[in-house]
């Protein structure tokens, strides 16, 4: 009998979320991550991702091997939606998203399948200046010139700030910002851009230096304005979006939509993860983010790094999804306007 009793307690305990949470080391050992991100080859956060995917592995307890995939769509909504519901949920997988990506259920709610304050974020690399950047043979030169002369935009998808903010532009101060979307990738949208397709569009300014440097020291682009809560010190001849706001209204709009740089290039897990395995995650993250050899890799590939913590960008979501409700609304009909 007792040694009945022992069985049954044994498959007990193993069947128990404790076993489920057994040792980071043991069970990432031999294991491999898939790390999907979900914007297309090539591009800012793809080439971002594929840095961070080189060195988290060191750190991780168990030193798991890290594979990439990319699946881009709907501004990375497609990737999130299949990890939030589908998993695995054993820590197997990170997702490396848009910036828009957290705030989508919010502003942009149409198939949108996940809750962002129930994600288990992993950290970001970097907090991001957007720079809206214009062909130098565009009809407009200057954002004011926008308000009067049509300017065509080339955008990934709704949810990535290349259609995000010009639409906000239109909305707040009356540009005339046409959007194209359907691009697979930052670097398709400057082909476009050398074809005469589209004007311009918008990029992460450490994007811009990483994929299209001799543009900016040859002077074929004009960059018209910034987007981040204060100027970077790269840029300091770049108007900031801020100054064109007029209003409180216009300010508290700007102030939620350009929130999202503060965590620019965010990595996820999924809901439901043992919590012991989301923390070894977070921890090799921020161990990679201080790195000699990855910052001096990531230096040389003009990445910038300004890391947040996962538990710095779960709090600045949570924070976000405080805003007032009339302020949600106004950039929501900002976003939904085609």
């Amino acid at each position: 009998m007792a040694r009945l009793l022992l069985t049954l307690l044994a498959v007990l305990i193993a069947g128990s979320p404790l076993a489920a949470q057994e040792d980071p080391a043991a069970f990432y050992k031999g294991k491999t991550i898939r790390l999907v991100v979900g914007i297309g080859v090539g591009s800012g956060y793809d080439i971002n991702a594929r840095l961070v995917a080189r060195y988290l592995p060191k750190y991780i307890p168990g030193n798991p091997n890290i594979i990439v995939q990319n699946q881009p769509g709907a501004g990375s909504l497609t990737m999130t939606n299949q990890l939030y519901s589908g998993g695995p949920f054993d820590g197997t997988v990170i997702g490396a998203t848009f910036n828009g990506l957290p705030t989508a259920p919010l502003l942009q709610p149409v198939g949108v399948r996940f809750e962002a304050t129930k994600i288990n974020w992993i950290g970001s690399t970097n907090r991001e200046t957007q720079a809206t950047y214009l062909w130098n043979s565009a009809p407009a030169q200057t954002l004011d010139d926008v308000k009067n002369t049509e300017i065509v935009i080339g955008a990934q998808a709704p949810g990535s700030t290349q259609f995000d903010f010009p639409m906000l532009c239109n909305a707040l101060f009356g540009t005339k910002f046409k959007v194209i979307t359907g691009y697979e990738a930052t670097p398709k949208i400057n082909l476009a851009m050398e074809r005469g397709e589209v004007h311009g569009t918008w990029a992460n300014w450490s994007t811009l230096k990483a994929i299209s440097g001799s543009w900016i020291t040859e002077k074929k682009i004009k960059i018209i304005v910034q987007w981040a809560l204060q100027k970077h010190k790269e840029l300091p001849d770049v108007p900031l979006i801020f100054e064109y706001a007029k209003t409180a209204d216009q300010k508290q709009a700007l102030d939620l939509a350009v929130s999202r740089l503060e965590f620019g290039r965010p990595f996820l897990m999924p809901p439901n993860v043992p919590a012991e395995r989301v923390a070894a995650i977070r921890r090799a993250f921020d161990a990679t983010m201080k790195d000699p050899d990855f910052l001096a890799e990531a230096e040389k590939l003009k990445i910038e790094i300004d890391p947040l913590s996962g538990e710095q960008v779960a709090g600045l979501i949570e924070q976000i999804y405080r805003t007032p409700a009339d302020t949600v609304a106004r950039v929501r009909a900002a976003f939904e306007k085609r």
